[in-house]
């Protein structure tokens, strides 16, 4: 069962100075799976603190601290940045692929990738979290009834495809699937 907030709070305060500092440490650096672990390591044999509980408290962390948090920079999804990024790729690119992944932090996402001639590689192009697709739709948020990530990396990976005159692949754009068939050559 969840500890309610009042009792994460005085659990929190009722650690040592250098243990508070380390996790904070983490937060301020957006490592939340780092932070989390800091908390289970001290809380989980004392306190029966869990992974789930451990994820409120550091929640509540990054609550505390706002926009102090150094954010891990956002993929830039313009086509530009990303016509730029494929350039630096080693070898021909032979296609644009989309992948569905997932965590604990940011649940599904999808990852546009480059995937070169020869033998095959797989550069990163972007990764799109929820927040960085809900950002790139702006208000109106038009992603249809496909989850966020999808709608924005699938439109980011068929406008660098076609700068790039080479095919695109979505298997699973309306449902998230990390095991979905992936591209192959013809």
């Amino acid at each position: 069962m969840a500890m309610h907030k009042a009792a994460r709070t005085v659990w929190w305060e009722s650690l040592p100075t250098g243990i508070r500092n380390q996790i904070d440490g983490y937060v301020l650096q957006d490592s939340f799976l780092s932070a989390v672990k800091a908390v289970v390591d001290v809380g989980l044999v004392t306190h029966g603190i869990g992974v789930g509980t451990a994820q409120l408290i550091v929640s509540d962390r990054y609550l505390h601290y706002g926009e102090r948090i150094a954010r891990t920079p956002e993929s830039p999804l313009d086509p530009e940045s990303l016509a730029c990024r494929a350039a630096g790729c080693p070898g021909r690119i032979v296609a644009i692929e989309a992948i569905w992944d997932g965590d604990t932090v940011h649940d599904w996402f999808v990852v546009l990738l480059a995937i070169t001639a020869g033998p095959r590689e797989e550069h990163v192009m972007a990764t799109v979290y929820r927040s960085t697709a809900e950002r790139y739709l702006g208000e109106d948020g038009a992603s249809g009834r496909r989850h966020p990530s999808a709608a924005v990396a699938e439109r980011a990976g068929r406008t660098l495809a076609a700068h790039l005159s080479v095919p695109f692949h979505f298997t699973s754009p309306d449902t998230p699937d990390d095991e979905a068939p992936r591209w192959q050559p013809e």
